[in-house]
């Protein structure tokens, strides 16, 4: 028997052509008892393989089920059964993880661990290496490995070449590990296909019995599957930077590196059949599975508390706090029960973790929010951890933290936007970077990618692969190359490279890339988080992340912490300052008045630029259908315009039952008591998996799976692999096969972006928030949204407008009023004006504002005056004088761009500034022409991308409206097009 030991997958990036997924289910087809996946000093594709290893075992047991089964009953297939494996297998293969080790000093070493201990020291030395080199690269030396040699056994690949390129002496190496590897290392060989291969399997024994040491066979393949031979050289051109013509040696000569079966292997290491037979005996003993990884949370232990007792301690507190009147009785059975779950699942430090983040975040007045399956809870309301009260939404706690299904909590954090960063931090100062660390995202082809790195590898032109890119519609389509399209373009789909290229786009789409960092989802271990998984370098500076991604923790039962930004919290704290400093009111997320009636008038009036989530055009349309009256109003109306709940045509059914047009009818109670609340349309995750379990007969595995299948922005949706199995529950459960359909559809439309109810409460309580500034306070809203800037979909000349049409009295920038940040300061008749600051100014610095403000004391005078008291460059006074900073003090935008221009960059200060006879040298006044109130909206929107002046369509309504030459300064509307976002040239538009 022959069990491959060293194969490449495509986490080796741009080098292996075949997923670590392609290879577990062709090692099944071959008959192979266990297959080892070593990349290059990485384990990053390990989970994958694992995963798909456990798939196939269970299909197999389905497939014997159900076969002995059709004995018993006959030709029906059960329908409690799924469908079974289509491809046949003769086998169940086993992972072995393992690494191909590439040394600065040495030859290339596959790595396989044989144990737990041996899996500790693999993740360590990776660890070492990628921490010593910038990211995606691995500096190793032999050294490395001898300080973590512990349960690891070695494969020594001879004739190799080091990392830097150079021959290594493999037999020296040899020897230097024998002494700390003995009895724990084979020489590998690996075929060359070059007619030569039996004098070299010869050479290599012959040298391994001198050394003692025993020989294994390797076909070291780099695909699944000779079919992937083309694709192997694109993914090396685009790593080489090259066209495919130009590969030369670099290209493969043949297609012969591929997986390969006992049969093949024993034909072409003919003589040394040993080396064959001899990996199976060795893969026998390396026993270690992915399985055996025992992740252990923090345990969270503090002097004289258990975990559970400083839990209950603080959510009691918490409950005083939250109710101070009080706390309804509602309320204390649901905590009492909670805290009984959580302590019979043992999840206490994971909400003790989460609070402890929240509450470092609220001690330095950094607002956050948190959301998630377990977020929206009587316990996470308690330690403060989210605002959302228990009263506003009908959600069940075992829905999230099940004891059957043994499922870890879900909380995600929302902070913001601007000061993230801090959290992060202190995250590592508290766990230790050994500790602590951000999970990966693998950045996989897509779409336009795969066209324009493919497109190049094979030589195509730009301009083809800008037509090809341009049939394409959205990020991660690839439909759109069809030959009758590229008729329409003007390609020639005859042409053999074109063709052949759309066929490697097809083929490389869902190739992973390169590794990038997940925006905050956070690993935390009680022991080593080195050990359990390789840290390395992210770009940014001081962040380790490891190799994983959250597809793979959650395959592990790995848990993780999500610390997440969020612009509208920036924004929010922001206004709340504000009003606290004008108005000396302290509000936070849930001492806001609730339910104000005059905030829905407002959201049914679709007044909603700037609000969080409601902001978009299909919001808007949509909130004067919907006329929101109270807080769960939001939560659907969050959940509802989605990409999901829109493809299952949610919308129009929902809409036409609430407003009476169609009658609110369920197809039985069961069903009933899971839609009731949305009026019989499923809206949320949560009614997706109970109609499954309801209606169609789901096991808690089957709905899990299906939970996944339905995750929030998955890339690789698996939702229409449950469609037979449903639509067979429900017909046993006599629900029509029209209803089922339709049910089914809904659901499927989940599976491109569907909303949990938790996650669409905690952000309509944003919705709301937001929403009640802006009714209530519109200057200080529109102030603090151009403080948070950029976020959302409206620029900083449209908030500027909406402000106005709210009465907001909003003035120019000043080079004697105005600060860094936008403020508000009174308008002279008892109310506040906004400001706009520096930032508004388009190349300006914040360090820069910060010295005008710092020097100016009672005023400046002229643009001199700047210049010689802030200590300004000439080019930043230019910037001042186009924005019209100094038009507040009398001095015109062209008048003070001419002082401007005339400060030479290495001009003396004044006191120097003298001729030889000791007179100060005058320029004479120059008479510049005022400018047209076209070119001064032009100037406005160049230097600050938006105009208090006038709107510039204003300016041709005389041509737009024969008869009316009236030009109003004000702008008219304030959802008309962002003109911010055109490129402007200086001229007179008139």
């Amino acid at each position: 028997m022959f069990v491959e030991l060293s194969a490449t997958s495509n986490f080796t990036f741009l080098t292996g052509a075949s997923h670590p997924e392609e290879y577990m289910a062709r090692a099944a087809l071959l008959g192979m008892e266990a297959l080892a996946i070593a990349d290059d000093n990485s384990v990053a594709g390990i989970v994958r393989a694992h995963t798909e290893a456990r798939s196939i075992a269970r299909s197999v047991k389905e497939r014997r089920d159900f076969d002995a089964i059709h004995g018993l009953v006959g030709p029906p297939k059960p329908e409690h059964l799924p469908d079974p494996p289509r491809a046949p297998v003769t086998a169940t293969p086993r992972l072995i993880p393992g690494a191909r080790l590439l040394f600065r000093d040495g030859a290339p070493v596959t790595a396989i661990p044989k144990n737990r201990a041996g899996w500790r020291s693999l993740c360590r030395i990776i660890s070492r290496g990628r921490l010593a080199a910038e990211k995606g690269h691995c500096d190793l030396t032999l050294r490395d490995l001898e300080d973590f040699a512990d349960g690891l056994h070695l494969l020594l690949w001879p004739q190799a070449q080091t990392m830097t390129g150079g021959a290594c002496d493999w037999v020296t190496q040899a020897k230097r590990l024998s002494r700390r590897f003995a009895g724990n290392m084979h020489v590998l060989m690996v075929p060359r296909y070059d007619g030569r291969d039996t004098v070299h399997f010869d050479h290599i024994t012959d040298q391994a019995q001198r050394l003692g040491l025993q020989t294994v066979a390797s076909a070291a393949p780099r695909m699944h599957h000779g079919a992937r031979r083309k694709l192997a050289d694109v993914v090396t051109a685009v790593r080489l930077k090259c066209r495919v013509d130009d590969l030369g040696r670099n290209a493969l000569a043949n297609g012969e590196g591929r997986l390969r079966g006992e049969a093949d292997m024993l034909r072409i290491f003919a003589g040394h059949e040993d080396a064959v037979h001899r990996t199976s005996d060795l893969a026998k003993t390396l026993t270690f599975s992915l399985d055996e990884l025992r992740y252990e949370y923090p345990s969270e232990i503090s002097e004289n508390e258990t975990p559970g007792q400083r839990l209950e301690r603080l959510a009691y507190e918490g409950l005083k706090w939250r109710y101070p009147a009080g706390a309804p009785e509602k309320a204390q059975t649901l905590l009492r029960h909670e805290l009984t779950l959580i302590g019979k699942l043992n999840y206490a430090p994971y909400f003790l973790t989460v609070r402890d983040i929240v509450h470092f975040a609220r001690s330095r007045n950094i607002l956050c929010q948190g959301r998630g399956s377990a977020a929206n809870s009587v316990v996470c309301y308690c330690l403060g951890i989210t605002s959302v009260s228990p009263e506003m939404g009908t959600m069940v706690f075992e829905r999230f933290v099940s004891e059957a299904r043994d499922e870890p909590p879900d909380i995600d954090v929302d902070f913001e936007h601007e000061r993230r960063e801090e959290v992060i931090q202190n995250i590592y100062e508290t766990y230790g970077r050994e500790r602590a660390g951000l999970c990966a995202t693998v950045v996989h082809y897509r779409g336009k990618r795969a066209i324009r790195e493919v497109g190049r590898a094979m030589g195509l032109s730009e301009d083809t692969i800008s037509a090809l890119s341009s049939q394409l519609w959205g990020f991660f389509s690839t439909k759109g190359l069809e030959a009758e399209r590229m008729a329409e373009i003007g390609l020639d789909f005859r042409d053999k490279r074109l063709r052949q290229t759309i066929e490697l786009v097809y083929e490389i789409n869902g190739f992973p890339r390169h590794l990038s960092q997940h925006v905050g989802g956070f690993i935390i271990t009680e022991g080593r988080l080195d050990e359990l998984v390789p840290i390395e370098n992210a770009t940014m500076e001081d962040r380790t992340v490891i190799c994983w991604d959250k597809d793979d923790i959650d395959s592990l039962g790995i848990l993780k912490i999500d610390v997440l930004s969020l612009g509208m919290l920036t924004c929010i704290r922001k206004a709340f300052d504000l009003l606290k400093m004008h108005h000396q009111r302290d509000y936070t997320l849930a001492t806001l008045p609730p339910e104000d009636p005059r905030v829905y008038d407002m959201l049914c009036e679709a007044d909603s630029i700037g609000v969080f989530q409601v902001e978009s055009r299909a919001q808007m349309n949509f909130l004067p259908r919907m006329r929101p009256r109270n807080f769960y109003d939001l939560v659907i109306e969050v959940a509802i315009i989605r990409p999901g709940p829109i493809q299952g045509d949610m919308v129009h059914p929902y809409i036409r039952r609430r407003n009476g047009e169609e009658e609110v009818s369920f197809p039985s109670d069961e069903l009933g008591a899971v839609l009731g609340k949305t009026l019989g349309v499923p809206l949320f995750q949560e009614q997706a998996m109970q109609i499954a379990i309801v209606g169609a007969n789901f096991t808690p595995d089957q709905a899990d799976r299906l939970r996944r299948s339905l995750a929030t922005f998955k890339k690789h949706g698996s939702v229409s692999a449950f469609r037979a199995l449903f639509l067979r529950g429900m017909r046993k459960n006599g629900y029509e096969d029209d209803f089922a359909e339709r049910c089914f559809s809904q659901i499927e439309g989940f599976g491109s972006y569907g909303f949990p109810e938790s996650h669409a409460a905690s952000f309509a309580l944003l919705v709301y928030a937001s929403s009640w500034i802006k009714c209530h306070h519109p200057g200080i809203f529109a102030c603090a949204l151009l403080n948070s800037q950029p976020m959302g979909f409206y620029a900083p000349a449209q908030i500027v407008r909406d402000a106005r049409e709210h009465g907001v009295t909003v003035r120019p920038i000043c080079i004697n009023a105005s600060f860094w940040d936008n403020v508000m300061e009174p308008d002279g008749q008892g109310g506040l004006a906004l400001r706009l600051g520096f930032r508004q100014i388009k190349g300006l610095s914040e360090e820069d504002a910060t010295w005008i403000t710092a020097a100016r004391g009672n005023g400046y005078q002229s643009v001199r005056d700047v210049w010689r008291r802030a200590g300004l460059g000439p080019q930043v006074l230019v910037r001042l004088a186009e924005a019209d900073a100094f038009g507040t003090v009398g001095i015109s935008r062209r008048d003070a761009l001419w002082e401007a221009k005339a400060l030479a960059p290495g001009e003396a200060l004044p006191l120097f500034a003298r001729d030889i006879d000791g007179e100060v040298v005058d320029e004479p006044a120059a008479l510049l022409p005022e400018m047209t109130l076209g070119e001064e909206v032009v100037e406005d929107y160049v230097a600050t991308r938006l105009t208090l002046r006038a709107h510039p369509v204003a300016l041709l309504r005389h041509v737009l409206t024969p008869g009316s030459a009236e030009v109003k300064v004000l702008t008219t509307d304030a959802r008309a097009p962002d003109l911010s976002r055109i490129s402007f040239t200086r001229g007179n538009p008139d």
